[in-house]
């Protein structure tokens, strides 16, 4: 028979650097706060038509619908705030 050396895959192992962490970070800043934005900007200027879409499914007063979707934003901010933003400024205190 012979003797066999299958190398079935080969993985090379990246080193996690703070840098590389913080760079992860500022684009979760960016695009949880595009997002954040994106949801702002749909109920300032399409108010209407969200409730419209929102009470075809769920059959809720505008003013509920309004406490609902400010509080998710709130909550979508703070989040933010201490997932992505806090662990961003530490590590931009420690450095490298």
């Amino acid at each position: 028979m012979g003797c066999f050396n299958i190398t079935l895959f080969t993985t090379k192992l990246k080193k996690m650097t703070i840098e590389k962490i913080r760079s992860i970070l500022g684009w979760c800043i960016v695009l949880n706060i595009g997002l954040l934005l994106w949801w702002v900007l749909w109920m300032i200027f399409a108010h209407d038509w969200v409730y419209q879409v929102q009470s075809l499914v769920i059959d809720i007063p505008v003013e509920e619908m309004d406490i609902i979707h400010y509080s998710a934003m709130a909550f979508h901010k703070l989040l933010i705030i201490v997932f992505n933003v806090v662990p961003y400024i530490a590590l931009r205190i420690v450095g490298d």
